[in-house]
């Protein structure tokens, strides 16, 4: 499997393999989650390849380094796509440069998966090009967080957000839900990443003294904004965001300066796994099974490591392009030319009322896609099911706390905000 990593010296894939394009942040600000990324893709790879792969054709991956910078990332992303000729392709996990790369995969007709939380939003009409979000939307992380705030008493709200689309979009969410369920909104205030203090954004955002003002930020500015709101005297109270939920993150603050701060993330308990508690609270109680097993599969493999959560996702994008394939060469005799055709078939298999197939057992998963049975794929980070653009739909989201130097989980919310018409 060392032929599919970044190296440069390694040698390409296998002639008749079906290769997925893969952009991870390797180095840069981002690069702590890069390798733990491909690992997933790479374990994936592996269970499908133990499988019997595409008819007896092996799966590969190529990844290429996005640098965690939006120019250098933009060059490998067009390597992956004109040079490579990839048609399936997997990230990147920056926002700019999933939204940069959209025309060119428009272009190109090709397959783009969207594991990570900061992934763009789908576009809602194409005629080329297909595009699957696996993580939930800011509109869900929006929900999640106003609904938690309401059931906490919490009468006024605001935000200190980034200046990128997925921190906005969030901040943008959680304040449009939070007035819709009967909450004030307070203002709120932006940054730009890079600034060489943000001691003056951090007074302006507590001085209308919200009950609740949310840090919607990427990990290596929000760091520092913690720290300075540290030095300043801690005024006000946190709300956290989902990128925050990362071990880079806590490495770089103060310990112990967000113990008892409460942020939402992405669940990865199964709908099977949640019943509803209370419909009024939104309170859900969860099991974690699914994703208990797929870190014990993923550890294993890989030396003890354990994967992020995003890892799941990863993961699981590399399947459901997969058994999109082997469906559709098992009932037109081909596997798609276009992006915007397999994207369509992933969504039929997916449907809620096709069986079930686990990425546990992913020889009867590809055995069964394989005969042209339809079966939908209940992954290591969600039981998939997509609206008609390709946005996967979520229901549940997993509340957090700092505890010094780690994460700890508390009891899930569901997601009911109505979309405003």
């Amino acid at each position: 499997m060392l032929s599919a990593s970044c190296a440069s010296t390694a040698p390409g894939p296998p002639e008749d393999a079906i290769v997925v394009g893969g952009i991870l942040p390797f180095s840069g600000n981002e690069s702590a989650i890069g390798r733990n990324l491909e690992q997933a893709m790479l374990l994936a790879v592996e269970d499908l390849n133990a499988a019997g792969g595409l008819d007896g054709r092996q799966f590969d991956i190529l990844t290429r380094d996005s640098h965690s910078d939006p120019e250098r990332g933009f060059d490998a992303l067009l390597e992956l796509l004109y040079v490579d000729q990839v048609d399936y392709l997997v990230g990147p996990e920056e926002n700019d440069l999933g939204r940069d790369i959209a025309p060119d995969v428009k272009a190109r007709d090709a397959l783009h998966m969207l594991p990570g939380y900061a992934a763009p939003s789908i576009a809602r009409s194409e005629a080329k090009g297909g595009w699957l979000r696996l993580a939930p939307s800011s509109f869900a992380v929006g929900c999640a967080l106003a609904k938690y705030a309401l059931g906490e008493g919490i009468k006024t709200v605001n935000t200190l957000a980034g200046r990128d689309d997925y921190n906005t979009n969030v901040g943008s969410q959680f304040t449009s839900n939070f007035a819709a369920l009967g909450g004030r909104i307070l203002p709120s205030v932006t940054f730009t990443s890079g600034e060489q203090t943000y001691t003056n954004k951090i007074k302006s955002a507590f001085a209308s003294n919200a009950g609740r003002t949310l840090l919607a930020a990427y990990p290596a500015t929000a760091s520092t904004i913690v720290t300075e709101w540290t030095l300043s005297g801690r005024p006000g109270t946190w709300l956290l965001g989902p990128a925050l939920r990362t071990d880079v993150f806590l490495a770089n603050i103060p310990t112990g300066s967000l113990d008892g701060y409460i942020g939402v993330s992405p669940s990865l308990s199964l709908r099977s796994e949640c019943h509803v508690m209370d419909d009024a609270e939104g309170s859900v109680d969860c099991t974690t099974g699914n994703a208990a097993a797929f870190a014990e599969r993923f550890s294993r493999r890989w030396n003890g490591e354990a994967p992020f959560p995003a890892a799941h996702f990863y993961y699981d994008g590399i399947v459901l392009i997969a058994m999109g394939l082997a469906y559709a060469q098992a009932t037109t005799g081909a596997i798609p030319e276009s992006g915007r055709a397999l994207q369509g078939i992933i969504r039929q298999l997916n449907r809620p009322e096709n069986e079930a197939a686990s990425w546990r057992d992913l020889r009867a998963a590809m055995t069964g896609v394989r005969a042209g049975i339809p079966l939908r794929y209940v992954g290591a980070a969600a039981e998939y099911e997509f609206d008609g653009y390709g946005e996967n739909k979520h229901h549940v989201m997993q509340r957090w706390t700092v505890e010094g130097d780690a994460f700890v989980d508390l009891a899930p919310v569901s997601v009911t905000c109505e979309v405003a018409n």
